[in-house]
């Protein structure tokens, strides 16, 4: 089924590469609009003119390489990123992940999972809940599950996508424990429930949004052999 337009932004010097990428979109999404750019300088020029919904980036380039514009582009956009990457290294996944990267993916990759991949990054942005809810108050947390914003001793606090998405599964179980592959399998998909790198990553960067010491947390608490819990 076909879902509305968006506009996707391919950072990779490999031509064939961006080709085989914009084909894959445009069988699968064919009104969905597809910029390329060839550098890190281009694409974040792309990214300040054209506001693409999603970056798929690759890390080895010319110049500017990916883990520099993916820093560079931190700086002034909130747009989900996904690095496309022949590195299939556990730090420089990692990094990627604490730099601000939504998902990580080793090529060659098949279509179909690039496409699901895709699609999953964009869900966490299209809204994550309908309807009137009361907001959760934790301490001096404050969760507003209908703007989708959180607040710390009423201060706004700066999210991605995909930090609210896990913020928002924990605060949705307030006071249980979500186990670690339902919270891998519900923010990153299916492709994702061996990651625990993911997981790891994006807890400690709640925890340093949230956490007035992240070495011991007060909300986002580690239940050690089964999953995280949100409770004062």
């Amino acid at each position: 089924m076909q879902t509305a337009s968006k506009r996707i932004l391919i950072i990779d010097d490999e031509p064939d590469v961006r080709r085989a990428v914009r084909l894959t979109i445009q069988l699968q999404e064919p009104q969905w609009e597809v910029l390329e750019a060839e550098n890190g300088d281009a694409d974040l020029l792309l990214v300040e003119s054209e506001q693409p919904d999603l970056v798929l980036l690759d890390l080895i380039m010319p110049g500017m390489n990916g883990f520099e514009t993916l820093e560079q582009l931190r700086l002034f956009s909130d747009a989900p990123v996904i690095i496309l990457t022949v590195r299939d290294d556990e730090l420089d996944k990692v990094r990627g992940l604490e730099l601000g990267a939504d998902d990580y993916i080793v090529k060659p990759f098949g279509h179909l999972e690039l496409m699901a991949r895709i699609r999953s990054v964009l869900r966490r942005v299209e809204g994550l809940s309908s309807g009137h809810e009361p907001p959760l108050v934790v301490g001096d947390l404050r969760i507003d599950f209908d703007a989708h914003q959180v607040f710390l001793r009423g201060q706004p606090v700066s999210m991605t996508a995909t930090e609210y998405r896990l913020l928002e599964i924990l605060a949705r179980n307030a006071g249980r424990v979500v186990p670690y592959q339902t919270l891998l399998h519900r923010v990153w998909g299916r492709y994702a429930v061996d990651s625990s790198d993911y997981l790891k990553v994006y807890i400690h960067r709640l925890r340093q949004k949230l956490e007035e010491d992240p070495a011991h947390p007060r909300y986002i608490r580690t239940v050690r052999g089964q999953g995280y819990m949100l409770g004062d």
